[in-house]
């Protein structure tokens, strides 16, 4: 799976003082599991967020922000989000907070037996 660890790691610091935090490898990336949810990863070379299905639109509109897709299909709550618009901090710590709140109402995957 090839996915950039760069960024790998810098999504794992942001996290690090978090209860909760999993790493999982799925996708063609990297997922990190917050409370058991998925909350943000890496797919390929693009931060993947999952975010409040409710603001989608409005981030779709900003820059280098696209609708993640699974098999020709959008996934609704799941956004990618290009590097090149997180350089500073400050941009990638607002995506990282977009996951982060919604992930205290995103329903948790059921698990499997």
């Amino acid at each position: 799976m090839a996915y950039d660890e760069k960024q790998a790691s810098r999504i794992r610091k942001r996290l690090s003082g978090l209860p909760d935090v999993n790493e999982k490898k799925m996708m063609e990336g990297l997922t990190f599991m917050v409370n058991d949810k998925m909350c943000v990863g890496i797919f390929k070379n693009e931060m993947m967020c999952r975010i409040d299905p409710a603001i989608e639109q409005t981030l779709l509109a900003k820059k280098g922000c696209r609708s993640m897709e699974l098999a020709g299909r959008p996934m609704k709550g799941y956004v990618l989000v290009e590097q090149s618009v997180m350089k500073t901090k400050e941009a990638f710590n607002y995506w990282i907070n977009c996951c982060l709140d919604f992930n205290k109402f995103a329903k948790s995957s059921k698990k499997k037996k």
